[in-house]
C-alpha cells in the first residue's frame, strides 16, 4: 500500500525523532524510503546579497556527511535508505520532490531546527501538509522520543469514522499496520446530538423527538461499524459509540481515555468539500491534537480546487 516514503530532514535531533516511525511504516509496508535534506540560503532571500560560494560549499558537504550518517544508522538495522539533497525553499522543494518522484506519505516531525514553540506544528509542515495533497503522518516532537530506531509499534490505534466511503480510505493502512505490529484497533463514531436554535429551554416533545433521532443513529451506527468488523482482517478491534454536542472534542477525550498512540484520520468525510485539503476534524487535529497523526488524502491531485492565493501567484509568477 505505501512503496515510497519521504523523511524531510533538516540536521536537527528534533527532526530526528520521526525515525523509529519511518522504521516502524518501512518495515510494515516493505516500503522505499527516502532521506530529503533542502539547502536554503535564508540571508540572501532577504537581503539579495550573494551567496558565498565557500560557505555554500562548507554547508554542502556538512549536510552530505550528516544524511550518511543518517542513512549508517538505517543500514545498521537492515533499513535500506536514499539520500537527496536539493536547494531551494524547504517547504515548496519538498512537495515537488514528492509529486516528481511517486512518494505516497510524507512523515514530518512537527518542529525542526528552528525549536519547539508555542504552535503545534512550524511553519513547514503547515505549508507542506496545505499544498502536498497526499498522505502525511506528523510526529509530535514535544513528545519523549523513542530511544531506538526500531522496536516502535502502534499498540492502540483510532480511527474515528462517520459512516462515509471517504472516511474508510484509512481501513487498509490500519489492517497492515495491526496485522504487522498485533495493534488494537479502535473504531470510533460520535453520534453528533441534533441542535434546535431556541432561546428557551425545549419542551418535553422536542427532546422526546431529538431522543428518538438519537436512538435510531445509535442503532444505525452500531449496524453499519459491526459490518466492518466482520469485512475487516483485524485480529483485536473494537468500536466506540458516543453521543455528543462536539465530536471533535469527544475524540480528543477517548483518546486520552484510551491511551491511543496513533490517530488514522481521513481528510474528508461525509461533509467534507475539495475545495479545502482537509476537513473541520482533521484541521482540528493538525492544530490541536498531541499524537502521531497519519492523515490519509481521500481526494488525488487532480480532484482539487486551486484557491485564490494559487490562481494569483500563477497568474503573476514572472511578473
Amino acid at each position: 500500500m505505501l512503496e515510497h516514503i519521504l523523511l524531510p530532514m533538516d540536521g536537527s535531533a528534533l527532526a530526528e525523532r520521526v525515525l523509529p516511525h519511518a522504521v516502524s511504516l518501512t518495515n510494515a509496508f516493505g516500503a522505499k524510503l527516502t532521506l530529503l535534506r533542502v539547502l536554503y540560503h535564508e540571508e540572501s532571500a532577504v537581503s539579495h546579497d550573494l551567496v558565498n560560494p565557500m560557505d555554500w560549499q562548507i554547508r554542502k558537504t556538512e549536510a552530505e556527511s550528516y544524511m550518511k550518517s543518517l542513512q549508517d544508522r538505517l543500514s545498521e538495522i537492515n533499513i535500506e535508505s536514499e539520500v537527496q539533497i536539493v536547494e531551494g525553499k524547504p517547504a515548496q522543494q519538498i512537495i515537488e520532490f514528492a509529486h516528481d518522484n511517486h512518494v505516497q506519505m510524507i512523515v514530518m516531525s512537527s518542529h525542526g531546527s528552528s525549536g519547539i514553540s508555542e504552535w503545534n506544528i512550524n511553519s513547514t509542515v503547515q505549508k507542506v501538509l496545505l499544498r502536498a495533497k497526499m498522505p502525511v503522518m506528523i510526529v509530535r516532537a514535544y513528545q519523549d522520543p523513542h530511544e531506538k530506531l526500531e522496536g516502535l509499534t502502534y499498540e492502540r490505534i483510532m480511527v474515528p469514522l462517520d459512516g462515509s466511503k471517504r472516511a474508510e480510505c484509512t481501513l487498509p493502512l490500519a489492517e497492515s499496520i495491526s496485522s504487522e505490529q498485533n495493534s488494537t484497533v479502535f473504531l470510533s463514531h460520535i453520534v453528533e446530538v441534533p441542535h434546535l436554535p431556541s432561546q428557551t429551554p425545549l419542551s418535553e416533545e422536542e427532546e422526546a423527538v431529538i431522543e428518538r433521532l438519537n436512538t435510531i443513529n445509535e442503532k444505525e451506527t452500531q449496524k453499519y461499524l459491526s459490518a466492518l468488523v466482520e469485512q475487516l482482517n483485524i485480529e483485536k478491534i473494537e468500536t466506540i459509540i458516543e453521543r455528543s454536542h462536539k465530536a471533535t472534542f469527544t475524540l480528543h477525550k477517548i483518546i486520552e481515555r484510551e491511551g491511543i498512540d496513533l490517530v488514522l484520520l481521513s481528510a474528508h468525510g461525509s461533509s467534507g468539500d475539495s475545495c479545502w485539503p482537509y476537513g473541520k476534524i482533521p484541521l482540528n487535529f493538525i492544530a490541536f491534537g498531541t499524537t502521531p497523526l497519519i492523515i490519509m488524502q481521500d481526494l488525488s491531485k487532480d480532484e482539487f480546487e486551486k484557491s485564490l492565493a494559487e490562481l494569483h501567484a500563477e497568474q503573476t509568477k514572472g511578473h
